[in-house]
């Protein structure tokens, strides 16, 4: 992995030992690793500061994002976010005395326990869902429309399914 910061601009061109302009630059990858690797990094960069603004963890922000669209039970939200049962009950605790999730029966299973949003959970993920689409929005700006549209297919293709829709700058 290359030590710049995929957000700095970096030191320019590079020179060949003739003293001529390299034909890569110092920041950029150098292979696909390392470019998967630098834009996690950049994408990692916005949710933190995002989180950071709204007096969140990097965690807590996952789980809203998670809980914008369903209400799933604990194990299932473990696995989505990689934590073991402790961990996730803290997590989840956390939030609820915060109040942006609450513990709802399950309909299905007497002893299982299904997580959903408050309103003001809600109203905090919309807020962080709208300034993560500005800022991500911001990064992608200099793509043309097709290359928006190529980014979400090999995504897609990355994450195991289909596209079901294509981006417009």
């Amino acid at each position: 992995m290359t030590p710049s910061s995929p957000s700095s601009p970096g030191p320019g061109p590079t020179s060949d030992p003739a003293g001529g302009p390299a034909a890569r630059r110092v920041d950029e990858p150098q292979n696909t690793v390392d470019a998967l690797v630098q834009l996690s990094f950049l994408v990692q960069g916005v949710l933190i500061r995002i989180a950071t603004d709204h007096d969140l963890s990097l965690i807590q922000v996952r789980l809203l994002g998670i809980l914008r669209d369903r209400t799933p039970g604990m194990l299932e939200l473990a696995r989505h976010l990689g934590l073991d049962k402790s961990s996730m009950t803290g997590l989840v605790t956390r939030a609820e005395k915060r109040g942006l999730v609450q513990r709802l029966p399950s309909p299905d299973d007497g002893r299982a326990v299904l997580v959903g949003l408050t309103p003001q959970g809600r109203q905090l993920t919309e807020t962080c869902t709208a300034e993560a689409e500005q800022q991500i929005t911001a990064l992608t700006a200099s793509l043309t429309g097709a290359e928006h549209t190529q980014i979400l297919a090999l995504a897609a293709k990355l994450l195991h399914r289909p596209p079901t829709h294509t981006l417009t700058p």
